[in-house]
């Protein structure tokens, strides 16, 4: 497989045709090999308009949706972004190209073993650029504060203890879980000290282990 060819498939199939007009996300999608953040038994499908398994109802994001998401932060170079739930490091690895300075945040050893292979392996982020954490997300993570934080991967609501690692002025992005409905892509900011959110589109994932629905958290 000629895998630059499948990431150009993959940015003129589903990425430009899906509200994606960022160029530095397209040319991050581009020049990030995504078939290294996938296990080997699922390099065929890393390009697929579907989710990729990662092994233990964990995936990576579908092309497509993380394209959105990462475009939502409206990231500015040099910023500080925080990834829960970084799985195989993909969503961290688009951010640190396009010159964030990530930290991401993996439960899984086998998944945090896999995204540091695949970011050495990458040859296109700058090394020093992603911090890899073994923790659970919402309570093992640094405290910042961050410019962007991205949750990879559908949650019950966002908590607090998460929302309150945003800077002033800092954007948060996650796949929100509604009963009953599709999941929707949501845009939290931070602005006088006030924590909003913001659906943005429809869209659904696998739910991400470490978050719940409790008192406190921000719906």
């Amino acid at each position: 497989m000629n895998f630059a060819d499948a990431r150009k498939w993959m940015v003129d199939g589903q990425v430009l045709p899906n509200k994606v007009t960022d160029p530095r996300v397209i040319n991050a999608m581009l020049d990030l090999p995504r078939h290294l953040f996938v296990p080997a038994n699922s390099v065929a499908r890393a390009h697929a308009d579907e989710d990729v398994p990662l092994g233990q109802g964990r995936v990576l994001l579908q092309p497509m949706m993380i394209a959105r998401l990462v475009q939502m932060t409206q990231l500015r170079m040099g910023e500080t972004a925080l990834v829960l739930g970084a799985g195989s490091g993909y969503g961290a690895a688009l951010l640190a190209r396009m010159g964030a300075i990530v930290t991401a945040v993996e439960q899984d050893p086998a998944l945090a073993a896999l995204a540091r292979g695949a970011l050495a392996s990458a040859g296109v982020v700058s090394p020093g650029s992603v911090q890899f954490i073994e923790a659970m997300p919402v309570g093992g993570a640094p405290s910042g504060p961050f410019d962007v934080v991205m949750i990879e991967g559908q949650v019950p609501a966002i908590p607090e203890a998460v929302a309150d690692r945003l800077a002033e002025g800092g954007r948060l992005v996650a796949v929100r879980r509604r009963p009953g409905r599709s999941g929707a892509a949501v845009l939290g900011t931070r602005s006088g000290g006030t924590f909003s959110v913001a659906e943005m589109f429809d869209c659904g994932t696998a739910p991400l282990p470490g978050f719940s629905a409790e008192p406190g958290f921000v719906f």
